[in-house]
């Protein structure tokens, strides 16, 4: 399974038949930090994904205007 990921832009094979909070933990990821996208779908931590599978790992970012 490839892992793609940003800052810095890099792409990692995996090996799939899991769960993405098991991807995530084996490549040293915070959960809470990235959101998760297959093809054009967000993802839970709980879904399966699989050797042929392509999963985008984007740093989740906050903020904004206060009133």
């Amino acid at each position: 399974m490839k892992v793609v990921l940003r800052n810095p832009r890099r792409e990692v094979q995996v090996r799939g038949g899991r769960r993405v909070k098991d991807v995530l933990r084996d490549l040293d990821v915070i959960p809470e930090t990235v959101i998760v996208i297959r093809g054009d779908s967000l993802i839970t931590a709980d879904q399966i994904v699989d050797d042929g599978d392509t999963i985008e790992l984007r740093p989740v970012m906050s903020g904004g205007v206060s009133a």
